[in-house]
């Protein structure tokens, strides 16, 4: 943790997880990922939201100022950031706020078979994972997005974030990338509009075949 002018900082490995702002100013933030995934989607009249990562509660608080959520879910397996967060980057002077410390893969199978939905689900843990393990995780997901809802994932570049999201193209009726940065690392595969339903297990239901089109014409091709 690292204090530097009106930024906290939380540093894990040599990678910043979370930025606090002290002064309670969060527009210097608008050019980092957490900010660029809430602008990047529709979110409705007070969502619901589940972050899968927690860092220091970055996004969440932007939430709060984005809109004014009914509810934020956060899975979080380790108990140590939990804390950190809690103490130090002001998530106990946050309300309607749930953190299920547990392994993602077991959380995410607990909500879908609670019937759990979401506005807007932010995955933030396959940052760096290879495609072929990065996908089930995502595809898990893709039942708790509600109709309108939408699904952002935080990407390396170097991740091939193209390769996730055209499979994810056969989920989501909408599949888009963002570039956060021009020079940056981070890339964001944005999703909306899931064409899965909730099955008993909570895993997604079985892709369309390649170039099939969804009921509006369009085609599996993904967007610009």
């Amino acid at each position: 943790m690292i204090d530097k002018g009106p930024e906290r900082r939380l540093i894990v490995r040599g990678d910043t997880l979370s930025i606090h702002r002290l002064d309670g100013n969060w527009a210097p933030l608008r050019r980092e990922y957490w900010w660029k995934a809430l602008a990047a989607i529709e979110l409705p009249r007070r969502p619901t939201a589940l972050l899968v990562g927690l860092g220091g509660g970055t996004q969440i608080h932007l939430l709060h100022r984005f809109a004014a959520p009914r509810l934020i879910t956060v899975i979080e397996h380790d108990p140590i950031i939990v804390r950190v967060a809690r103490e130090w980057f002001g998530l106990d002077q946050v309300g309607r706020l749930q953190i299920l410390c547990a392994n993602a893969e077991t959380a995410i199978r607990g909500l879908a078979q609670a019937g759990r939905r979401f506005d807007f689900v932010m995955d933030d843990v396959t940052y760096a994972d290879e495609p072929l393990i990065a996908l089930p995780k995502l595809l898990a997901l893709a039942p708790l997005v509600t109709p309108r809802g939408s699904l952002v994932a935080n990407r390396h570049r170097r991740g091939d974030p193209r390769v996730l999201a055209r499979a994810l193209r056969f989920y989501f009726r909408r599949v888009w990338l963002h570039r956060v940065r021009r020079t940056g690392e981070n890339t964001l595969i944005c999703c909306a509009g899931p064409m899965v339903s909730r099955a008993s297990d909570g895993g997604a239901s079985a892709p369309r075949r390649a170039g099939a089109r969804t009921a509006s014409g369009a085609s599996d091709a993904l967007e610009p």
